[in-house]
């Protein structure tokens, strides 16, 4: 059994970790200031004996002993990092600190949750992990885009400097259970609007494309990345490589969910990418032949369902 500290814990992917890594027969610290995450998607683990909740937020340092770490506190939909782009960039960057500098003084083992936003709007496609990407540095989504980017630069540096052992995950568009139904992100905003009979809202033409991840293949990535060789550190994307665009992921959403929606379409939000496909061939090397399972109208079935249920439908 190992005790790991899950930070961002009661969100969406951080929630199906706890919920993994307590199947597996570890101890499990969930860590969340509740911003973005909720009580409701851990509520089922609280009888656990080994499941400890608590209420806290990583721009503060925390004390605990632990054998891993994994960093996954901060608002990622652009509704969230954008209501307080300060704070965004704090929980990005303070956290790191704070959460690299627990790693240091208890020799954890400590993984970053970065993204796939490292890339910005991309001029290389599908993307590598060498690519530096194309980042407008003052733009509206900089605040998310810039503190993950210095994150990972923290941990760099944290890792030559200091020895802490770390691993960075790029991750690409990830959906599933336990999305917010208010996070602005095209999956939940799609199947919300088609379930309550609403106009489904594509930005732009629709022609630009993203690779849809279903949550579970997304933490089974993770994991095997903290389980990698030590000398491997990353980053590694991590992220389905099938791509679709937004108008073919409406299309889905109408026909699984049998709605009667209609597409419509308004202008492209500032500096969104055109264009985001994950170069998974270091994953399938160094994460013993890992590959996203799930596909897409799997996914969306599932995901479909807990909407309903939120929605009571």
């Amino acid at each position: 059994m190992k005790k790991i500290l899950i930070t961002g814990g009661a969100g969406f992917l951080g929630s199906h970790l706890c919920e993994r890594l307590l199947n597996e027969g570890n101890e499990v610290i969930c860590l969340d200031n509740f911003f973005t995450g909720s009580k409701r998607n851990v509520v089922h683990l609280l009888d656990n004996p080994y499941f400890e909740l608590v209420r806290h937020d990583v721009t503060m340092p925390y004390f605990v002993e632990a054998d891993e770490i994994y960093n996954l506190a901060c608002p990622a939909s652009p509704v969230h990092y954008q209501y307080n782009p300060i704070k965004t960039i704090k929980t990005s960057v303070m956290g790191a600190i704070n959460m690299l500098g627990l790693a240091k003084r208890i020799n954890a083992c400590i993984l970053q949750a970065s993204t796939s936003e490292v890339y910005g709007d991309p001029i290389i496609h599908p993307q590598t992990e060498d690519y530096w990407g194309h980042v407008n540095p003052i733009g509206i989504r900089s605040c998310y885009d810039e503190g993950k980017r210095c994150a990972e630069s923290l941990f760099i540096n944290y890792h030559k400097q200091n020895n802490v052992r770390i691993k960075i995950a790029r991750i690409f568009n990830t959906y599933g259970p336990r999305m917010h139904p208010n996070d602005g992100r095209v999956v939940s905003n799609f199947i919300v609007q088609a379930l309550s009979g609403e106009n489904i809202t594509v930005y732009g033409d629709g022609m630009q494309t993203r690779s849809f991840q279903y949550v579970s293949d997304l933490v089974e990535a993770m994991m095997r990345m903290m389980k990698t060789r030590q000398e491997f550190i990353g980053p590694v994307n991590i992220g389905n490589p099938n791509e679709f665009t937004m108008n073919e992921l409406a299309e889905y959403v109408i026909r699984l969910t049998g709605s009667t929606s209609r597409i419509i379409y308004q202008p492209l939000p500032q500096d969104d990418p055109t264009q985001r496909q994950p170069d998974i061939s270091l994953a399938k090397k160094e994460l013993n032949n890992w590959e996203p399972k799930v596909q897409l109208e799997e996914g969306l079935t599932h995901t479909i369902q807990y909407f309903k249920g939120l929605l009571n439908l």
